[in-house]
């Protein structure tokens, strides 16, 4: 016999218990599609994830105060009190690898207009602060060199900011109030930001930008910022720049952990191993299911052999072999697998796109995912066919004759 009867005789087998068939599909095909989903909806995951943190730019090196470790009943904290303007000159000034240095001061304020109010976070920046994280305003213009120099009362807002204040109105050219701590604070809006979203932790269309000079001497009273944005060359030389920075701030500190470095490389490839990490045990614990159909093949495999034990003695009594018999039962039952699987897949695609959807993250399906699932099935089958078809093989041609 070729492989084109054992498919026959398996495909009329499945036609004459279709509700048998059925049960046994039913296995396979809720274990495949529980992976491709998974599997589907961490890949969508972490492609959400390291699109927005590409979206920062992957050149980008953040510099930021280290921490106080606790001990002694003292609570660990971050260092203040580090950082200078005079400070990110030098840095600057360091290597033909960095293209911008901006110092950075952040507080929380209040931001008025008319009879509207909203808090929101004042980022202190200086003009190149828009292209080391690539975002431009969408209407006016941005902070000026001037501005920070003059310390000038301006603001640039975040496109969420100008919509709760100023609804429909433009703001250009309007005066604001920001309240930070007990100083108030007239501010003249120069421009709006185009709309960014939410990056990783940080919503940046809920800031307000203005010069760092503005934030320190008239918001803050203080000559130190938080930490600086470095934007290295090229992605190619921003491991280099990461180490010529940690080395001059060692020898200006004279303490590594009064600093940390870190790169937009660095806090990628960590997300995406623990994405990859998340995503694998997902695939893992959906696999079960797998391995619950196969248990289910099994069973109604040595029900189908109980049923068809007349007809295995019929066949070995007009000539069929031992072998035939195993091909045949383990054909079956891998069969079944792959057309599980395969339905499964079919099952999990559309499942994974709309959760996907729901979640609005991007659809993706790992192609090779998909095809360790349908192999995976197949061998599932296979595995569990085998003990079926041994119990078939080895009927006696006589005994299997006499059944009833």
């Amino acid at each position: 016999m070729n492989l084109l009867e054992f498919m026959k005789i398996a495909l009329g087998s499945f036609s004459t218990n279709k509700l048998r068939t059925t049960l046994s599909l039913l296995g396979i095909i809720i274990g495949v599609a529980s992976v491709i989903t998974m599997v589907s909806i961490g890949t969508g995951a972490q492609e959400q994830v390291t699109s927005q943190i590409g979206a920062m730019g992957s050149n980008l090196i953040t510099v930021s105060p280290g921490f106080i470790r606790g001990g002694g009943g003292r609570v660990s904290q971050d260092i203040a009190n580090v950082f200078t303007l005079e400070m990110a000159k030098a840095i600057e000034n360091l290597s033909p690898n960095i293209k911008h240095v901006v110092p950075t001061s952040t507080t929380m304020g209040l931001a008025v207009y008319g009879g509207n109010n909203v808090r929101v976070q004042i980022s202190g920046v200086t003009p190149e602060y828009q292209e080391v994280i690539n975002h431009y305003p969408l209407i006016g213009r941005y902070i000026r060199e001037q501005d920070v120099a003059n310390s000038e009362k301006i603001a640039v807002l975040g496109a969420e900011v100008a919509q709760d204040l100023f609804g429909s109105e433009n703001p250009v050219g309007k005066t604001m109030r920001v309240v930070i701590g007990g100083r108030s604070l007239s501010l003249k809006v120069v421009g709006v930001m185009e709309a960014k979203g939410q990056v990783l932790m940080a919503n940046y269309d809920n800031r307000i930008y203005v010069p760092v000079t503005m934030l320190l001497n008239r918001g803050l009273n203080s000559r130190y910022v938080d930490g600086y944005s470095i934007m290295a060359a090229s992605r190619d030389v921003a491991k280099a720049v990461v180490e010529e920075v940690q080395a001059f701030m060692t020898r200006m500190l004279g303490d590594p952990d009064r600093f940390r470095v870190m790169s937009q490389d660095t806090i990628l490839e960590t997300v995406s191993q623990a994405t990859s990490t998340m995503t694998l045990m997902l695939g893992a614990i959906a696999s079960i299911s797998l391995l619950v159909g196969g248990i289910g093949i099994m069973n109604i495999m040595l029900v189908t052999v109980s049923e068809r034990t007349r007809e295995i003695g019929i066949r070995k009594a007009v000539g069929a072999k031992r072998q035939h018999i195993l091909v045949q039962f383990l054909l079956e039952a891998v069969l079944l697998s792959v057309i599980g699987g395969i339905l499964g897949l079919g099952l999990g695609w559309g499942g994974g796109y709309w959760i996907s959807k729901a979640l609005g993250w991007p659809f993706s399906v790992s192609i090779p995912a998909a095809v360790i699932a349908i192999g995976f099935s197949a061998g599932v089958g296979l595995f569990f066919g085998i003990y079926p078809a041994l119990q078939a093989a080895a009927l006696d041609p006589v005994v299997a004759l006499r059944y009833e």
